[in-house]
């Protein structure tokens, strides 16, 4: 969820909003994600998900 809201272009803290989570928390997320993608920013993360299926932009 996290990820395809990063895709719609969210900044943490509305993602944050969205999800009636903290902007930290959000953070949080984002950071243990990108490790797990194996990926150094949002943008990879992204496009990352995209590729693998784990996200639909259509």
């Amino acid at each position: 969820e996290i990820v395809r809201l990063m895709a719609g272009g969210l900044t943490n803290a509305e993602i944050g909003a969205a999800l009636f989570l903290s902007e930290g928390t959000i953070r949080n997320y984002i950071s243990t994600i990108l490790g797990k993608l194996g990926v150094k920013d949002r943008t990879q993360a992204v496009v990352t998900a995209i590729r693998y299926g784990l996200i639909d932009v259509g």
